[in-house]
């Protein structure tokens, strides 16, 4: 990643909370702890952020607190190929009629490309996917109410008395920080409270993660395992992983980017 584009994700993030640890801007930009440092220090000297023990923080401190993670336009950049060939075999799950949750997310956000021509209820908590389906498709949408978190194009709420409770889907759709033995992970409080909320409205959770998050790890546990129906992922995906997720009973299905064609294991037991 340039400096340019590590320094605006680090600018980003300092906006969005009080203090962010020089752990999380690492985290955010898969980045060395030294070169984070001297990233700091330089933005301190250009009187950008003030450089406190162990990270930094806005000069003016942020009147909205926002969520945890890399900002969508950033993680919509990484890894592209991946994302669409996972969002493609998502999308050949779904049936006309059926009714989905999509939950945002930048993975999730490319299955709007193979929804044009399907007619289906569609309930989502992402403005953007929302909005490309209006324009570019005769599905029915139906949005989530909540606050719109600029940085990960996302609507979310913590109340429960929210429209989610109102939507049967067939299958929820959903990205995820990391995936490992214990389950899904998630960086914000916020997010698995909303998610959590849509994950009980779905017969089937499908969860789409490109090959590079069953290496990473978050602090919070979304779910676990034994929730997820099928996990779509890309060929980079390791023997351990795909072990992992037959030892739990989870379908893969390992997306190619290369080829127009999809490898599908049923490893239910």
């Amino acid at each position: 990643m340039h400096e340019k584009e590590r320094h605006r994700i680090i600018l980003s993030a300092v906006q969005e909370k009080p203090v962010v640890t020089v752990q999380e801007m690492v985290d955010l930009t898969d980045s060395s702890e030294a070169t984070i440092r001297r990233d700091i220090a330089a933005l301190h000297v250009q009187k950008r952020l003030r450089r406190v023990r162990g990270g930094a923080e806005a000069i003016t401190p942020p009147q909205f607190i926002g969520l945890a993670g890399r900002p969508f336009s950033v993680n919509e950049t990484i890894n592209a190929a991946q994302k669409r060939a996972i969002a493609r075999d998502a999308v050949e799950l779904c049936k006309d009629g059926e009714p989905i949750i999509i939950n945002g997310g930048t993975t999730t956000f490319q299955m709007v490309h193979f929804l044009t021509g399907r007619r289906m209820p569609i309930f989502t908590n992402s403005f953007p996917i929302a909005e490309h389906l209006l324009k570019h498709s005769k599905n029915t949408v139906m949005l989530s109410g909540g606050t719109i978190y600029r940085e990960q194009n996302i609507i979310l709420s913590p109340f429960d008395n929210d429209v989610t409770r109102n939507f049967y889907a067939r299958r929820m759709f959903m990205g995820a920080q990391g995936l490992g033995p214990l389950g899904l992970m998630e960086g914000d409080p916020l997010l698995i409270q909303a998610e959590q909320k849509l994950i009980d409205q779905a017969d089937e959770l499908v969860v789409l993660v490109d090959s590079s998050k069953f290496r990473k790890r978050s602090s919070l546990i979304l779910c676990g395992l034994s929730r997820i129906a099928t996990v779509i992922t890309d060929d980079g995906i390791e023997d351990r992983e795909a072990k992992m997720l037959e030892a739990a009973g989870v379908t893969l299905v390992v997306a190619r980017t290369t080829a127009g064609n999809r490898e599908e294991s049923s490893l239910q037991a």
